[in-house]
């Protein structure tokens, strides 16, 4: 593959009947993005969602297997046996079952919890294996079409993780479809620690056995501590007690407290320096609360847990795949726009393989929000700059 713009040009060219079919099948594609965000789907519990992706890519003519941990994954031969070409959209959403996921329509805009992320990626990359199919484009790398589990939150990128370690390990390339859009390129993968500290105790009852460390006390005590501490711009990073809970009774000493911390930085450097901060924070929070209690009383307990750690890293500034992405980007006549996130992409990259993310298409907002809006404005154009980028980095046979 070539990195220059006529090569992405010359596929371009050849996806002609590809691209058409995209723009007719617009409003279907808008149908099925809808279908599959009215299925509830939270991290953990994709099972339902999976298996009607699972379905749609077995209509279009593809063999599609759920694996081991619920990724569905579906491949489309090269014509040589080469390192493949991964295409992924995650399953997951942040939202609990018990919320409505029925959206909303109006003349301009879907609202409802995860229309954008990521129903849309996944219509997306129905659509693109629809309009490849309709082809006689053969591309010299096999390609993976992938919907992954375990992208959001707690999830810890567990599906892309599995793939990369087995059906894709030693990709060639990766491309995440993520949300809405047609101009941003992730180049740089986010990387992300996340812990969840508990404090333990004997407890007791808030008159008599006043003097007994407080776990609640040390759990705040923390939060207090790394809400104040003052954090880079560059690189630029941030640090959040997100979630915060523990005691059971108004009228006791709590025995128990915990929170939940989320650190993210653009800087390897900076994430080991605040974990070790946020550990020896946790150890004073325990000791300090000990030098509180009465004499004799016993010791608080502190945990500090790893529930997340997700790679960081980037494309290189010369990789063909960015360069790409960048010319398709630009032939579709958006002004291309590379970014800093947390996506499935940031497994490639943390194994050295070249991946990006990009958005499928159309305009979205207030994501992570049960007011979350999708306005299909150019939609078919972002599946285009998909295809396109997803065909140039398989190599035209």
């Amino acid at each position: 593959m070539m990195g220059n713009p006529s090569t992405v040009r010359r596929v371009f060219d050849a996806l002609l009947p590809a691209r058409k079919r995209l723009i007719a099948r617009d409003q279907i594609t808008v149908d099925a993005q809808v279908v599959l965000a009215e299925v509830a789907a939270p991290t953990g519990h994709e099972e339902a969602r999976a298996l009607r992706v699972r379905t749609a890519l077995r209509s279009l003519g593809l063999v599609a297997e759920m694996d081991a941990v619920g990724n569905i994954v579906a491949s489309r031969p090269g014509a040589h046996d080469l390192a493949p070409v991964v295409v992924c959209a995650h399953l997951d959403t942040v939202f609990d079952a018990g919320i409505p996921h029925k959206v909303a329509r109006t003349r301009e805009r879907i609202v409802g919890p995860g229309i954008g992320d990521n129903a849309r990626g996944l219509a997306a990359m129905l659509a693109m294996v629809d309009a490849m199919g309709t082809t006689t484009v053969r591309t010299r790398r096999p390609i993976l079409f992938v919907a992954t589990t375990g992208e959001e939150g707690s999830g810890n990128l567990r599906g892309a993780r599995h793939l990369f370690a087995t059906a894709a390990a030693g990709a060639y390339a990766a491309i995440a479809l993520d949300g809405a859009g047609d101009e941003r390129v992730v180049t740089h993968a986010l990387g992300t620690r996340r812990y969840r500290i508990t404090f333990n105790g004997p407890g007791g009852h808030s008159w008599a056995s006043y003097g007994a460390p407080n776990a609640v006390h040390a759990a705040a005590a923390l939060t207090a501590t790394i809400a104040a501490w003052p954090l880079t711009t560059t690189p630029r990073t941030t640090l959040s007690v997100s979630r915060i809970g523990g005691g059971s009774a108004i009228n006791a000493i709590p025995s128990d407290a915990w929170l939940e911390i989320d650190l993210r930085s653009t800087s390897a450097h900076e994430l080991g320096r605040l974990d070790e901060d946020i550990r020896h924070a946790a150890r004073r929070a325990q000791e300090h609360e000990g030098l509180k209690s009465a004499a004799g009383a016993p010791l608080l307990r502190v945990v500090v847990q790893s529930i997340g750690d997700r790679p960081g890293g980037a494309l290189p500034g010369d990789a063909l795949l960015g360069q790409v992405a960048f010319d398709a980007t630009r032939l579709i006549g958006r002004s291309p726009d590379g970014a800093v996130a947390s996506t499935d992409a940031n497994v490639p990259i943390g194994l050295g393989i070249p991946a990006i993310a990009i958005g499928a298409g159309g305009r979205g907002g207030e994501t992570h929000t049960t007011r979350e809006w999708f306005e299909n404005r150019d939609g078919a154009l972002g599946i285009v700059r998909a295809m396109v980028i997803v065909t140039a980095t398989a190599e035209l046979a």
